[in-house]
């Protein structure tokens, strides 16, 4: 099974400090915040990964990552990303380094307190796409799964206006092969982009799509107030006595 990062676009809700810089570089705690995802994927058992960027400053990715050793990776592939064209977009860019393997998506901004070893670990066994769900005070944020009494997904809504859970699709997903197919026949959206939430209904239609809800907690940092939440989350897990010293 192989990862793929996906750390492209142009960061505009992060002006003027992506000016300088990608957003997944800036800093997070104690580390840029690129580590966590990729930290995420090894302690999942995954070593071989793609990280899918764009933008102006790409190359600065080569020069902090290298070849991935120091992360415990056998290899660490880059691809390039033009243009904002979506997450699915950004994920068909992996094709050639993945092949038909299973992968493990996760956003680069994406930060969780606790493993996915266990979900990783269940989707070996499965065919189709496994999606993660935490539960969240403000889902109409955010992609929003309905399921039902057993558990199985019967419905994901983008930025509903009225959510029917309060389950939010968090930015980790798990593929077999065929979802570079399913991206292959995906029309854009109306902002142009071709959508994630449009492959996960794909393989929900198929009968194929599982989902877990995640313990411990989660947030992305893809802005300013997200940014320093995770940073506090980060924080007061390394060090508990931080939590008495945040004005």
């Amino acid at each position: 099974m192989k990862g793929v990062i996906l750390a492209g676009g142009l960061g505009t809700r992060m002006l003027p400090l992506t000016k300088i810089t990608n957003k997944h570089l800036l800093p997070v705690y104690n580390q840029p915040m690129i580590y966590y995802p990729i930290q995420t994927l090894v302690r999942a058992g995954i070593d071989e990964i793609v990280l899918v960027t764009g933008g102006h400053y790409a190359g600065d990715f080569l020069n902090l990552l290298g070849n991935g050793k120091d992360f415990g990776l056998r290899f660490i592939n880059y691809a390039y990303q033009e243009g904002e064209g979506g997450i699915a977009d950004a994920l068909r860019l992996a094709r050639v380094f993945t092949g038909k393997d299973k992968i493990v998506v996760i956003l680069g901004d994406n930060i969780l307190e606790k493993d996915i070893t266990e979900y990783v670990a269940r989707f070996k066994d499965q065919e189709g796409a496994k999606i993660l769900l935490k539960e969240v005070p403000d889902p109409e944020r955010f992609g929003v799964a309905e399921l039902d009494p057993a558990g199985r997904v019967v419905d994901i809504v983008e930025k509903p206006k009225k959510p029917k859970s309060n389950l939010a699709v968090i930015g980790v997903y798990m593929y077999d092969g065929q979802v570079y197919d399913i991206i292959q026949n995906l029309k854009p959206s109306a902002r142009g982009e071709l959508e994630i939430t449009d492959v996960n209904t794909a393989y929900l239609r198929m009968g194929k799509l599982t989902a877990d809800v995640i313990d411990g907690w989660w947030t992305d940092a893809g802005t300013y107030a997200s940014l320093y939440r995770a940073t506090r989350f980060v924080a007061e897990k390394v060090d508990p006595k931080l939590k008495d010293h945040w004005f």
